[in-house]
């Protein structure tokens, strides 16, 4: 990944960012939570910028940015500005360390981690709390060795640190209850807990939401930011997203890597809707639309409880939009979808068919393999071998009536009317109805049990493949 600088914003406009650690998949709740911020800032006119948190250059990948950029770009989440490597940024974060040194804000600690251990064993054997008290804080640079040190951000021992959070309200923490975190190692390297304030600050991000696995985070990167005195951005820490039993999402739970949900075929429309509502209302509104969704999103509609993952609303959510959706854009997404389950793609006349047919397709699926097993009709080539469901409507009697129907459609009109006027009156004259030759038909057609109206059917593939295929099936 390129490195690049954070990009400069208006001192009045929102900037959000979304800041993932490249060392893994991108968790669903991680992709709640960057469609949280794209939704506050687009919906605002402001930035939203994306920077890879990618300091832990053990487990860092470029495979997980990758993967991690590949599924924004999926659930349509676009950023504004380069991508931001946070550790190419190391230098600056270490400059700003020095400078709270500098400024009486930090202390160089030479306690080594036998000495720390040993002080918090003494500390819980005395039944004290093991928060360590570093013996450097208030010494005299005279009595400084020459040794390796860390540089300790000297954190307020008194009062409190409030944060005013714009979901979980006023959080307070007493300052004799936070250690002077590290915030230079002794290599050199920064800490994740320095790192994040300085880029945030440097990028100009007005609003951190994130998930509230970071609030006590914000109270010791509170401190920072007024060790240097900057502005502290707007809190909003989101509840995580649990498992339908109430607890902690794990795959226990079913998918949990946002590739996975392409890969299971739900429509990134969908994925936005349903990611909305996980955690956030606006009335009694369910299925909406992005340009709703960014007309509405605000921090006051998020609740404190955790949300629950209910894979049925999800695939309702979903066929709503595979319903909502026009023809033209359904069929990239189901390309891709293709594409991302390692499925062969469509040759030129099977895209053809699909484009005729969807509109016979859309609207009882929930996901594209569900879309496209009813689209067998139009995908797979003569001869259609049925499934077993499918041949059992096609007994004797049943391939009697569609011989006898045959001359009728080869000399009839194509309309839909008329095809159910011609096959209405064949069954009546058997006094059978409707539903009954529809099923023998459908099995002729489609070889499946599952499948639009046979009336649909007839017409996508037009009169020529229709009596070919009722041909095979009465042979």
């Amino acid at each position: 990944m390129p490195a690049a600088e954070p990009k400069p914003s208006a001192p009045s406009g929102v900037v959000t960012r979304f800041a993932p650690s490249p060392t893994g998949y991108l968790h669903i709740g991680g992709a709640r939570t960057a469609l949280f911020n794209w939704l506050f800032a687009r919906g605002r006119n402001g930035t939203f910028l994306l920077r890879i948190e990618d300091t832990d250059r053990e487990r860092s990948t470029p495979e997980a940015t990758a993967a991690i950029l590949k599924g924004l770009a999926w659930l349509g989440l676009d950023w504004d500005g380069e991508v931001v490597s946070q550790f190419d940024r190391r230098h600056r974060h270490a400059e700003v360390a020095l400078e709270m040194l500098a400024r009486g804000h930090a202390y160089k600690c030479f306690s080594t981690p036998e000495e720390i251990e040993a002080f918090r064993e003494a500390a819980r054997a005395a039944g004290r709390s093991t928060l360590f008290l570093s013996p450097w804080r208030d010494a005299d640079p005279a009595s400084h060795p020459d040794a390796p040190y860390v540089i300790r951000l000297k954190a307020p021992r008194q009062g409190a640190t409030v944060i005013e959070d714009a979901v979980q309200g006023t959080v307070t923490f007493r300052n004799d209850q936070l250690d002077d975190m590290v915030c230079l190692r002794a290599d050199g390297t920064p800490t994740y807990m320095l790192a994040v304030v300085v880029d945030d600050h440097d990028m100009g991000v007005t609003h951190v939401i994130r998930g509230d696995d970071h609030l006590t985070n914000a109270a010791r990167q509170t401190q920072v930011y007024h060790a240097m005195g900057w502005r502290v951005p707007v809190w909003a820490h989101i509840p995580l997203i649990h498992g339908p039993d109430g607890k902690k999402l794990s795959k226990r739970h079913g998918a949990v890597g946002l590739e996975e949900y392409q890969v299971m075929g739900y429509p990134a429309a969908g994925m936005r809707n349903y990611l909305a509502r996980l955690g956030w209302a606006h009335g009694d509104a369910e299925f909406f639309s992005d340009a709703e969704a960014r007309a509405w999103f605000d921090l006051e509609g998020i609740g404190r409880a955790p949300a629950r993952l209910d894979f049925r609303k999800l695939e309702n959510l979903c066929g709503q939009h595979i319903a909502a959706t026009p023809d033209a854009e359904l069929l990239p997404e189901i390309e891709a979808f293709l594409e991302a389950a390692g499925r062969p793609a469509l040759l030129a006349a099977q895209k053809d068919g699909l484009a005729r047919a969807l509109y016979s397709l859309k609207d009882r699926a929930k996901t594209f393999p569900e879309l496209l097993e009813k689209a067998h009709f139009v995908l797979a080539h003569r001869p259609f071998v049925p499934d077993e469901a499918a041949a059992k409507a096609l007994d004797p009697v049943s391939r009697g009536i569609l011989r006898e129907l045959t001359p009728h459609l080869r000399n009839g009109s194509w309309s839909r009317e008329a095809l159910e006027e011609v096959v209405t009156r064949v069954a009546g004259a058997h006094g059978i109805g409707l539903g009954k030759i529809a099923g023998s038909l459908r099995a002729a057609l489609a070889g499946r049990t599952i499948s639009p109206s046979v009336f649909d059917m007839m017409l996508v593939i037009g009169r020529e493949e229709t009596l070919a295929r009722l041909q095979d099936a009465t042979a």
